[in-house]
């Protein structure tokens, strides 16, 4: 069977730019709340390399992901390939010294899991990272090949969700760091009101219920994330797709007529779309229009996440068209 590679490009999505902020906030309470107790939250070397079930896979895998990324290995016993890979992974795991946490699962003992991530055959690796699943490789890979991947996948895990990874100490005792209690945060029921008229499809209401909490505090990051994306859905809800996208072809200086497409591009996943087309209008408008999609490109940032390369790179663009 020969390895798939993952392709970590991808789209915008907008539940998983959600997960990624809770993942960058949860992180930074554990290392908060190691702080305070007065221990670093380390964790020894052997802990990098663990074995879960079904009963532990929230907590061991779920939980830990909005820590570090979490490579899962499907592996059984018969498998002759898995004895060859598994070792590697193991190895690497500690040479990454924390960079990702390496989960052990048994097809045999965890049929659940294996039929919930679509495993066809073993040895199978996928990684999991603020909550989302992603494969990686199936089949027999070579080391080379799995550093790549591992690069790649520690990369993305830093620039879109701000996961460093975890502090390992060679003199600390194997067993002793788990992850922190998540605990509630004095926005939560405002937050978790938000998220419900967003499952509904009440776009006003999660509006509202997120510029409550930016008035009390207007850096509120799970807010602001959330504001943006319930405005942009909104913006989009009564739009007719063909004639958005025929203004926007007909009318290339139009202001307002790139503005609803590169909403539109948004939605549909088209990130550099979005970005390059009201980038492109900023040199073509001046004054108020070119302000407004100078203010509209803005937001999108908010949308996707300033951390993102695609946001990193837009915004070198347009300084170099202001300016």
């Amino acid at each position: 069977m020969q390895p798939r590679n993952m392709s970590m490009s991808g789209v915008v999505d907008l539940a998983a730019v959600k997960a990624a902020q809770e993942a960058k906030a949860k992180a930074e309470q554990t290392r908060a709340e190691a702080a305070r107790q007065g221990g670093t939250g380390a964790v020894a070397p052997a802990d990098l390399v663990i074995d879960v079930d079904e009963a532990g896979f929230e907590r061991d895998v779920l939980q830990r992901s909005a820590e570090v990324p979490v490579v899962i290995d499907f592996w059984a016993e018969w498998c002759q390939p898995c004895k060859q890979l598994s070792p590697v992974l193991e190895r690497l795991a500690v040479e990454y010294n924390g960079r990702f946490l390496l989960a052990k699962i048994d097809v045999d003992a965890n049929q659940m899991l294996m039929q919930q991530f679509g495993v066809q055959g073993i040895p199978a690796v996928f990684a999991v990272v603020a909550g989302q699943a992603l494969p990686l490789f199936q089949g027999a890979a070579g080391e080379q090949q799995i550093r790549q991947t591992l690069d790649q996948l520690v990369q993305v895990a830093e620039q879109r969700f701000g996961l460093t990874g975890l502090t390992v100490d060679p003199d600390a005792q194997p067993g002793q760091a788990a992850p922190a209690q998540e605990q509630a945060g004095p926005y939560d029921a405002a937050l978790n009101a938000a998220a419900d008229a967003l499952d509904a499809g009440d776009l006003a209401g999660a509006v509202q219920a997120y510029k409550n909490v930016l008035a009390d505090d207007p850096a509120h990051p799970e807010a602001k994330l959330g504001l943006a994306q319930a405005e942009l859905l909104q913006r989009v809800q009564g739009f007719d797709p063909q004639k958005v996208r025929q203004e926007a072809a007909d009318k290339p200086a139009d202001a307002d007529a790139q503005i609803a497409a590169a909403d539109l591009d948004l939605v549909g996943g088209h990130v550099e779309d979005a970005f390059g087309r009201l980038i492109d209008a900023v040199r073509r408008t001046a004054g108020d229009d070119r302000d407004r999609v100078r203010v509209r490109l803005l937001e999108l940032f908010e949308v996707v996440g300033p951390e993102d390369p695609r946001v990193v790179g837009a915004r070198r663009a347009l300084a170099r068209a202001l300016f």
